[in-house]
């Protein structure tokens, strides 16, 4: 298992930036690497589950033919601070099982909002470079929606 880090400076504010990472419709708007397309799911326990699906037909998913899924319960929450979300991917494949738990946290900044996301237990099946790599596009896409 592996962490990773990854920032970005977004020009909106705490509570903006707050929102779109826990509403779940918000997220999936922006939580997807390229050329993948997300569908968000609330269930009833709170927690909420996520698919993403390469659009290309000849990539092939985690979960199914061509999509990761994931179920993602908050585990903590402080209002415009932080946001400790719990994953864990529908597989079989145990390089993919287990937990993975990303702690975000927001704090002013250059006239807008610092985002530090630090990913711990990421799978050995997900490559650490891998994860980082998809979730600064997944936040270019953020700040695009909250900057908007």
């Amino acid at each position: 298992m592996s962490t990773t880090r990854v920032s970005a400076l977004l020009r909106a504010p705490r509570p903006a930036v707050y929102r779109a990472l826990t509403d779940p419709a918000t997220i999936a708007r922006w939580r997807m690497p390229d050329g993948m397309t997300s569908a968000v799911e609330t269930l009833a326990d709170g927690g909420f589950r996520v698919t993403l699906t390469y659009e290309a037909a000849d990539q092939r998913g985690k979960t199914t033919g061509r999509s990761d899924s994931y179920r993602a319960r908050f585990s903590r929450l402080v209002p415009d601070e932080l946001v400790v979300e719990v994953d864990e991917f529908e597989t079989a494949d145990p390089l993919l099982a287990g937990e993975m738990t990303t702690t975000i946290t927001l704090r002013d900044a250059g006239g807008g909002t610092e985002l530090l996301a630090v990913h711990e237990g990421v799978p050995d099946g997900v490559a650490p470079e891998d994860n980082e790599v998809g979730w600064r596009m997944a936040l270019g896409r953020l700040a695009a929606l909250v900057e908007a």
